[in-house]
């Protein structure tokens, strides 16, 4: 098949890329900037997505088209409040050029689209005791952030296009993906890799967010592309959760690096963005209609993701 990843240089995008080409696929790449992958052979298009005419240097017979490309960043650049309308502006363009330019071309009929486990009502994620994101639990709707509120309103934009033209499209609602490869540094990197880096770069103690009793599902990139992949060649047309159920706290997350440190550590708790309290993943309806389930152990993922980024840091260093 002939498949276009738009967000293809982000951290899911490279990945998803990686393996739909390992299976065969002819895969090309839209993005502003990505991850070079020495040995690839992917057909490239460097250019904004915000911009129609990006999205004209395309080719216009693929078979499979993920949209992954998405202004966002972790909870430094969501819930800072200072890009709320760039977030929104950029990441609804971007959903509105691909509806746009698909729409002139009936042999693309089919897209995936990445949604985020940041749709649901805050009031259901107050408490460990009150978790509620099963799918239609995301109305009435009340998302702790702007960026929930874009990835709901584009949800919409895609269903309508899915009832009014026949496209087929596909939503998965991503809950915390993280992996080898991930952004660690600066306001975009997400919770798993900036608090690894943190307990790598730190001596005698760490900074934390709220008081670290958050809860939180993390999901291995290996088990996101797998349910993407899945998700998007299924028949179920309402969004899917793509998460795990197993909840851990922002503390014990924390305590497991520092023990892969084999050190001691004083935890500093300072007033910072947290987001909601407490969010899981409710993987009822993808278990029921895809028989999914993430593979990867936590403890697992945890390790390899933390000693990537050691990696990482150290080749800095020795620069």
């Amino acid at each position: 098949m002939k498949c276009l990843i738009l967000g293809g240089g982000g951290f899911i995008g490279h990945h998803l890329a990686r393996r739909l080409q390992i299976e065969g696929n002819e895969v090309h790449i839209g993005d502003v900037g990505w991850w070079l992958d020495k040995n690839h052979d992917y057909k490239v298009f460097m250019g904004d997505l915000t911009s129609m005419s990006t999205f004209e240097q395309f080719d216009t017979d693929y078979d499979e088209i993920y949209q992954l490309a998405a202004d966002m960043g972790g909870c430094e650049y969501i819930f800072v409040k200072h890009n709320d309308l760039k977030i929104m502006l950029n990441s609804l363009q971007i959903n509105m050029n691909l509806l746009n330019w698909v729409s002139k071309y009936k042999k693309m009929n089919r897209i995936f689209f990445s949604s985020s486990a940041c749709v649901y009502n805050e009031n259901n994620q107050l408490s460990i005791h009150n978790i509620d994101t099963r799918e239609a639990s995301a109305y009435p709707a009340q998302p702790d952030s702007d960026y929930g509120w874009e990835k709901l309103t584009s949800e919409k934009l895609y269903l309508a296009a899915a009832r009014n033209t026949g496209l087929i499209t596909r939503i998965g609602r991503y809950h915390n993906v993280y992996g080898p490869e991930s952004d660690f540094e600066g306001v975009r990197a997400k919770s798993v890799a900036a608090l690894a880096r943190k307990v790598i770069q730190a001596d005698k103690e760490i900074e934390i967010f709220g008081t670290g009793d958050q809860v939180r599902t993390f999901l291995h990139i290996d088990d996101c592309v797998d349910a993407t992949i899945k998700v998007m060649r299924s028949d179920y047309k309402e969004p899917l959760n793509i998460g795990s159920e197993q909840l851990v706290s922002i503390n014990e997350l924390v305590d497991y690096f520092i023990s892969l440190k084999n050190t001691r550590m004083r935890k500093k708790y300072v007033p910072g963005p947290t987001g909601v309290h407490a969010r899981t993943s409710n993987n009822d309806l993808i278990r029921h209609h895809l028989e999914w389930e993430p593979k990867v152990p936590l403890a697992k993922g945890l390790k390899e993701t933390y000693e990537w980024i050691r990696e990482q840091l150290s080749c800095q260093v020795g620069a």
